[in-house]
């Protein structure tokens, strides 16, 4: 394929950065929000129900409008954050978007302010009924709002604070190239590339990736000391202001989930630490070594892995949706055909992967790191699950269009699941059935295990971090802490391990997302079993569960493919799947 086609092409939203259309666009955005401040300000508690649909839909438009070039934004500095000229357009969308901020926040502010009575009255009404769930959704903040100048000030300041660091983060991290030897040549790599060398069948190698990776973001412990210090701090005096009594609360809140119901699937998966450490001593075993490092969880365990090409990898993701749903595999391949993908690493690309939903009205885009692993196929997998849960939840309009957070990898998971279940039954090689084994209980220890280590170690930093500065010794000791209560005695960590929270961008971009991980793999294991249960007579709910997008709560969304969240015994059951996985893989070994 040629470098074109591995790159997505961001003209499907604009020509270029410098296009008049985008000019036009972010100039006309300030008038119109003070267009919408000036007939709506001070007056959302006196509007007749239907005025109040008819408010709620134009603020919505003008959400819809300004995702467009913001997004286009997010995009061109994803795909290079050293190139000037798509870092000058990130910071302006920046400011921009902080003074639109400024000027609409009174809508949700009023909205949330609305007495008990004018709610009844609007729910009453049938045109309301789209807008229930955003509703119930902002009154549940009302306890923890200020007014709107103290609002207004906290979203200004956030520009040259949060936001600050947030970019700083990114663009030293985008920055970073490594050089090592490998099979006897001196290479320069992508942070991407490096790690993706600890699925290397040598250990030396995987060893010196994992430190020359890690010890690179050492050199630079200074920043991130920084960063993480300031965000923890940041949020701690918001958490004062608004009375939340714990970190997390606000996640939680924003989720629909009692900070109990979190706890509780944390307190589960810690319970089942047992099952990891039981995988890493058999592979141990397979690897001919008495104790695996952590540099090694990823290691094949067949004399050299099975690498893919890139359109091998698009085929067989393609064909893992189209074997469940052919409507399914067109809309994942028109990623792929249509160019809305950027396939390669590259300095001063983001790391890792994303699927950014623009809006009900505009097609997603996918981002990868591809290195022709296992598990990067997987991450396509994942990735393109998330790119059609947007298009499936287009339905919904913008309001509603994005999933709640804990079931935003319901549908990557899933897709990852069904590619597995095709390389598994179209596998007959006991060996390479063992690898593909592997590879997806790895790939559930990591989406549940340790993304509860991750979710500790963020509790743990925010609430240290109230008592006063956090050297890096200090924080490495409460990320080392995490780490051993997962691996035991079964694992060794490296090292320069030390500073293996450093380069983690949820802990910057998404707080206390990590459990959303562990709350979605759960739910889909629960979901995949029901589906090889039931067959087709599955699939009505769970595409109505993708088509709901964020229009009910987590509970009432899985309850549409059958699935009762509350139920005090549902994530052991996933569990019980990982043991059985495990077990299989005994019975080959």
């Amino acid at each position: 394929m040629s470098h074109n086609e591995l790159t997505w092409n961001s003209a499907l939203l604009y020509s270029s950065p410098d296009s008049p259309e985008l000019a036009a666009d972010l100039g006309s955005f300030e008038l119109l929000a003070e267009e919408f401040r000036s007939r709506y300000f001070e007056k959302v508690a006196t509007l007749t129900p239907t005025e109040l649909t008819a408010a709620i839909r134009e603020y919505e438009a003008l959400q819809c409008r300004m995702s467009k070039p913001f997004c286009y934004a997010h995009l061109l500095f994803a795909e290079d954050s050293g190139n000037d000229q798509f870092r000058s357009l990130s910071q302006r969308c920046s400011e921009l978007g902080s003074r639109l901020s400024q000027q609409l926040l009174f809508f949700d502010l009023e909205l949330m302010e609305l007495d008990d009575t004018t709610v009844a009255s609007f729910q009453s009404t049938d045109s309301s009924a789209p807008y229930l769930h955003f509703l119930e959704g902002l009154r549940k903040f009302r306890p923890h709002t200020l007014k709107e100048n103290e609002e207004r000030l906290l979203t200004r300041k956030d520009l040259t604070g949060v936001r600050a660091f947030t970019k700083l983060f990114d663009e030293l991290s985008a920055s970073f190239t490594y050089r090592m030897e490998l099979d006897g040549e001196q290479r320069d790599f992508t942070g991407e590339e490096l790690l993706s060398l600890l699925h290397h069948t040598s250990p030396d190698v995987r060893f010196r990736a994992m430190t020359l990776f890690l010890e690179r973001h050492g050199e630079n412990g200074i920043v991130y000391n920084a960063v993480f210090n300031n965000m923890a701090l940041d949020h701690g005096q918001e958490m004062e202001l608004r009375n939340y009594q714990t970190p997390i609360q606000p996640t939680n809140i924003g989720n629909e989930i009692p900070d109990e119901a979190v706890e509780h699937l944390m307190c589960v998966t810690e319970a089942n630490y047992s099952l990891a450490q039981e995988y890493f001593r058999l592979k141990a075993g397979m690897l001919g070594v008495d104790k695996l490092r952590n540099c090694d969880i990823y290691a094949p365990v067949a004399e050299a892995e099975r690498s893919y090409t890139f359109e091998e990898a698009r085929q067989e993701v393609v064909r893992s949706y189209h074997d469940y749903d052919p409507e399914f595999g067109r809309i994942v391949d028109a990623f792929f055909s249509e160019r809305r993908v950027d396939v390669l690493p590259r300095t001063g690309k983001s790391g890792g992967a994303f699927a950014m939903g623009i809006s009900p009205e505009l097609p997603p885009f996918l981002l990868l790191n591809f290195t022709g692993t296992l598990r990067d196929l997987a991450t396509v997998a994942h990735e393109a699950g998330h790119g059609l849960h947007f298009v499936i939840a287009q339905t919904q309009t913008m309001i509603n269009y994005h999933a709640p957070l804990p079931l935003a990898e319901t549908a990557s998971v899933f897709g990852e699941m069904l590619l597995t279940r095709r390389l598994l039954d179209n596998e007959q090689d006991p060996l390479l059935r063992r690898s593909l084994l592997c590879a997806k209980i790895e790939d559930i220890i990591a989406t549940t295990f340790r993304q509860t280590v991750l979710t500790r170690f963020e509790l743990r930093l925010h609430t240290e971090r109230t008592g006063g500065l956090l050297s890096n010794d200090r924080i490495a000791e409460i990320w080392l802490e995490e780490n051993r209560k997962l691996y035991g005695d079964s694992v060794e960590m490296i090292p320069a391990y030390r500073w293996g929270w450093s380069y983690i961008s949820h802990f910057i971009h998404s707080r206390f997302y990590c459990y959303s991980y562990t709350f979605a793999e759960l739910l889909v294991l629960a979901l995949f079993r029901k589906y090889r249960e039931e067959g087709d007579s599955f699939k009505a709910g769970y595409r109505a569960l993708l088509e709901s997008g964020g229009a009910l709560s987590p509970a009432d969304t899985a309850r549409l493919s059958g699935i009762d969240i509350t139920d005090g015994g549902f994530w052991q059951k996933g569990y019980d799947v990982l043991a059985e996985l495990i077990e299989e893989l005994k019975q080959i070994v």
